[in-house]
């Protein structure tokens, strides 16, 4: 039986496209879930009519998808757990896991189902994960295991830095005013000034 697709479904295709699906999998699945629509010529004959919104939406789906990969490709996360002996772990990091320490550290929205963790991950270090971005597009993801013990680093910090940067700066330009116009030659604000023969 012929459908139109109208939205992703994984391994056969994406919004708009016409596949073959068993009779069943159409009726009990595909049609009653809105995931499609059956092939029929007025069907067909708007699908024809929407390939240019349809187009469209795929083109910023593939933009969205590409950010996320750029994202995510080669980066690494930090997942703290349980650490017994040898660095094995109490149980293993899920895609649950993960999936939160994405969101906390990337701000990334991510659903679990779409992280393969290849192997179950029960040791400390850096394990790599596949995350499905969209279609066959896919990032790896660098999980690096930490001790929950381990000492939360907080790194020094800046504004005073700055704060003391901006204090200095401050100070040199008053030191540099006051060499060019001494204080005590400094003209009052509400005195007219002649130069040239005119008037301020």
């Amino acid at each position: 039986m012929k459908v139109i697709l109208l939205q992703e479904l994984k391994g056969r295709g994406g919004e708009g496209d016409v596949i073959e699906v068993a009779r069943g999998h159409a009726v009990n699945f595909l049609l009653p879930r809105k995931i499609a629509v059956e092939a029929t010529k007025g069907n067909l004959k708007q699908l024809e009519l929407r390939k240019h919104n349809i187009a469209k939406r795929e083109s910023e789906r593939l933009d969205s998808a590409d950010k996320i990969f750029d994202a995510l490709n080669e980066k690494t996360i930090t997942v703290r757990a349980r650490v017994g002996d040898e660095g094995q772990l109490f149980g293993s990091v899920t895609s649950t896991q993960i999936a939160e320490a994405l969101r906390e550290q990337f701000g990334a929205e991510i659903d679990r189902r779409k992280i393969d963790v290849h192997t179950p991950i029960k040791k400390v270090g850096e394990h790599v994960v596949a995350v499905s971005v969209y279609r066959d597009l896919k990032a790896e993801l660098i999980v690096k295991v930490i001790d929950e013990r381990t000492p939360v680093v907080v790194p020094a910090p800046v504004v005073e830095v700055v704060a003391e940067a901006e204090v200095e700066a401050d100070t040199e330009a008053e030191r540099i005013a006051d060499e060019v116009i001494p204080a005590d030659e400094a003209v009052p604000s509400d005195e007219t000034v002649e130069v040239d023969g005119l008037q301020d």
